[in-house]
């Protein structure tokens, strides 16, 4: 099992006997289908919703345990709607709409599941009422739309290119008077160079990165074996293919990985980092990875670039060049209709192409 699936299950182990009764059951009964990351989810947005019932004083629990389900029977659309609300405009940590509707979507659909599918010993729903059937759930997240938010805030052609030179040879030269941040790329160079190129030409996510063990990439055959995201199987990883522009950033950092980073023998991990205060290295997390992008796109005069960003900017150079299945699976998305992002972004070439002369 991957390393942050794992972290998840042993996560949501610990959180459902403080849930309600029947979110345990609700939980069990999705076990088969979702991973205990997209499980946690749920429960977290459950956290979310149950302590503004209490604090509203809409059930008479002390604890998220206690709470009733004829509790739920009585909530209002009113309720429903202040809940939105106090989502939308609290002062610390505001949610944004996307993730409001997440939130009302994993509530939907436990209430879903207690009056269409749970029953009682005498085969009777669980749940008596269902507010949540009259909520309307908007899409907020429309490929046209996430595409016309990207344009402009991705790598295009050359500058894919640019920035692996830039992060090489340029950043030195712009950090030459940090002597902290000298020392930092001069050890970390190659295996810097070596993420980044890795996003740029598979358009693989951060996550993926974070739990490639060494056994994970096949240089000849150009393949990286990954957990995919969604994916329920943890016996079973998903080759994905990376342009031989990664290669050669891939085998430089091999040679120098155990003299660099000194893994203990059963570090597996393939990107390593050694700690302050520690004399081995030990897996990359997914924040080093995030904030290394962010450190380098920062000099490169690209401060909005992010490791998500990268993978957009990968898939919309990859999609230019294939059609929009293959696109869906280089990317390992569940649906054709998330990778219509990239259509979108390339409108614009699509466009003037259609303009040139020979």
């Amino acid at each position: 099992m991957n390393i942050i699936k794992a972290k998840d299950r042993i996560t949501l182990e610990n959180k459902l006997p403080e849930m309600p009764w029947f979110v345990e059951k609700f939980i069990n009964y999705k076990l088969p289908d979702l991973s205990p990351s997209s499980l946690l989810e749920y429960v977290r947005d459950y956290e979310a919703f149950f302590s503004w019932l209490l604090g509203e004083g809409l059930s008479n629990a002390t604890s998220f345990k206690d709470i009733l389900l004829e509790e739920l029977e009585k909530l209002h659309m009113d309720s429903i709607d202040n809940f939105k609300m106090f989502l939308l405009s609290r002062l610390n940590n505001p949610n944004s709409r996307v993730t409001i509707s997440r939130k009302l979507s994993s509530i939907r659909s436990l209430f879903h599941y207690l009056s269409q599918i749970a029953e009682d010993e005498n085969f009777y729903p669980l749940l008596k009422r269902n507010v949540m059937a009259k909520v309307e759930i908007k899409r907020t997240n429309k490929p046209k739309d996430t595409a016309a938010k990207l344009a402009g805030k991705l790598l295009e052609e050359n500058e894919i290119i640019e920035f692996i030179e830039y992060i090489n040879s340029g950043y030195e030269l712009s950090v030459a008077n940090n002597k902290q941040a000298l020392y930092s790329y001069h050890i970390n160079k190659i295996r810097d160079i070596c993420i980044i190129s890795l996003f740029l030409n598979s358009g693989l996510r951060v996550s993926e990165v974070t739990n490639l063990n060494v056994n994970d990439i096949d240089l000849k055959k150009r393949l990286a074996y990954v957990y995919r995201k969604g994916a329920n199987d943890d016996t079973f990883k998903t080759p994905v293919y990376f342009r031989q522009e990664a290669s050669e950033g891939l085998s430089q950092y091999l040679d120098l990985r155990q003299v660099h980073y000194k893994a203990p023998k059963k570090e597996n991990a393939f990107f390593l980092a050694v700690a302050n205060g520690k004399n081995s290295g030990e897996r990359m997390s997914k924040r080093a990875i995030q904030a290394l992008v962010i450190k380098y796109a920062k000099h490169f005069g690209k401060p909005f670039l992010t490791v998500h960003k990268l993978r957009h900017s990968f898939a919309t150079d990859y999609y230019l060049r294939n059609d929009l299945y293959k696109t869906q699976d280089q990317l390992g998305h569940a649906s054709p209709e998330t990778t219509q992002i990239y259509a979108h972004l390339t409108d614009k070439t699509m466009s003037e192409a259609i303009d040139i002369r020979k």
